[in-house]
């Protein structure tokens, strides 16, 4: 033992620094920053952001990128997402390795990856040191990637009982989607909204409110005015009247938060994958661009304490396969055609929903879908269709009008529409294709992530990542301890 100790003081005094991977021992010298910007583009790989970027310039009559906030940053890596048994990863799982810098299984929110455990996170533990601690998010509040930080459940499923953990966690703000489920699946459960009031949180839920919250505030709670049935704020591209907006929420966030122990803030822009799985390429970049913007709120908090605040932007996992390039168009394309876009697929959907259920089959049209079609893609009017794009038209129309699937293969079914309707998604590809753009999967994929780094202790980050080295150099930078139990 003797021997032991001699030989570890010997290699200190060669290498003039300590041997530790404790948190909150680390070496005097690291920088400590006070406040952290954890924001995650959910599914946003590398071709999400160089795709909006490429749009951008070629707005401006150039070809090449013009670089967003996130790409102007000194640091920029990558990281890998696998999960503890499974390659390509879940939001879950990867929410929970960005949460507590452990591994774990598909599904699992905040627990070892036998679902046993709980695991301590980065907004627990900053919460526990008297930081301030904010969660935004587009989608529900009890969605995957947000809960990861704040709840421990065994089953990303379990939404109602994210949702009284949120209730536990004694954060101080959450802002975007509301609950999924506020009165349980079977709407027989106590009701999370009227539990967040009464546990002390000003719910913030119109725009004349928001416009006046203060410090004063908190804690509390913005959900969006307008929300989906499955409670997530609408696409940026949608442009809802009386809808927040994800980097207005941040802006809010940062103003109310801001004090002199400092916060940690995590922000998810969460339909960046919601889109990706609908391969729909504009809402894509509308999404990109609304979360760059939440990002630019940050950078400008950052000019203003740059030795005490830490920005990082990465993702979750990649979603979509997206693809700069498409084998239609060869080494052409030409990005501002996603412009010609005038609705998410989501809403374009639903229009065609709609458009079938006031209609009587025997009176549904080809050249009435159409002419949806031209309105919301521009498809068939000034952006002219091959013979070959028109059969896939015409083929989803008749699936879609049907019912049926075009193929007696369960598979098959899967490769050319998955779960979306036959109509919305051959436009959505149409378009993307146009444009030289294509996706291989309506899924997640195992493609490591960009991983973007400004501010204090951004060095830590240099070199290839695991998604897990980003919490765990968050754990030394703020000298963040076991929570003790």
């Amino acid at each position: 033992m003797k021997k032991l100790r001699y030989l570890l003081l010997l290699l200190v005094y060669i290498t003039g620094s300590p041997l530790t991977t404790m948190a909150g021992d680390v070496p005097s010298s690291d920088p400590q920053p006070k406040y952290i910007f954890l924001f995650i583009g959910d599914g946003m790989g590398l071709a999400h952001v160089s795709m909006a970027e490429a749009l951008l310039a070629e707005r401006q009559g150039k070809t090449g990128i013009q670089k967003l906030n996130m790409s102007t940053f000194p640091v920029m890596t990558f990281a890998t997402t696998f999960a503890k048994n499974r390659y390509i990863t879940c939001s879950a799982a990867a929410g929970t390795a960005l949460a507590t810098g452990e591994k774990t299984s598909i599904n699992t929110i905040g627990m070892d990856s036998a679902r046993i455990h709980p695991l301590q996170t980065i907004a627990e533990r900053a919460k526990a040191k008297g930081m301030k601690v904010g969660i935004m998010t587009t989608v529900s509040i009890d969605h995957a990637t947000p809960a990861c930080f704040y709840a421990h459940q065994p089953d990303r499923n379990r939404y109602y009982e994210i949702g009284t953990q949120l209730l536990a966690s004694g954060f101080d703000f959450f802002g975007g989607g509301g609950f999924k489920y506020p009165t349980g699946k079977k709407k027989d459960r106590a009701d999370l909204y009227h539990a967040v009031a009464e546990q002390g949180y000003t719910v913030v839920k119109e725009q004349k409110t928001f416009d006046t919250i203060s410090a004063k505030s908190l804690p509390m709670m913005v959900v969006n005015p307008v929300l989906s049935a499955s409670s997530d704020m609408p696409y940026a591209m949608d442009s809802i009247q009386g809808s927040f907006s994800l980097s207005g929420i941040v802006k809010k966030a940062i103003e109310v938060l801001d004090n002199p122990k400092g916060f940690f803030m995590m922000v998810e822009g969460g339909k960046i994958d919601w889109a990706a799985h609908a391969n729909d390429a504009a809402a894509i970049v509308g999404e990109v661009f609304e979360l760059d913007k939440a990002v630019g709120y940050a950078l400008e908090f950052y000019r203003k304490h740059p030795d005490e605040t830490l920005i990082i932007v990465t993702a979750d996992h990649e979603t979509g396969g997206l693809s700069l390039g498409w084998a239609g168009t060869s080494y052409e394309s030409d990005f501002t055609l996603l412009d010609r876009q005038k609705v998410s697929g989501e809403v374009f959907d639903a229009k065609i929903e709609a458009y079938k259920k006031r209609t009587p089959a025997s009176m549904v049209r080809y050249d009435s879908v159409m002419r949806m079609i031209a309105t919301d893609f521009g498809l068939g009017t000034d952006i002219k269709l091959s013979k070959y794009e028109e059969e896939q038209l015409r083929r989803a129309f008749r699936i879609s009008i049907s019912g049926e699937k075009e193929s007696l293969y369960k598979d098959e079914n899967t490769v050319l529409y998955d779960n979306y309707d036959p109509i919305g998604i051959t436009a959505r590809k149409i378009l993307a294709n146009k444009a030289g753009i294509d996706f291989t999967t309506w899924m997640h994929t195992g493609t490591p992530v960009p991983v973007r780094v400004i501010g204090s202790g951004q060095e830590l980050f240099n070199g290839f990542l695991d998604n897990t080295d980003i919490p765990v150099n968050i754990i030394r930078l703020l000298r963040l301890q076991a929570i003790k139990q």
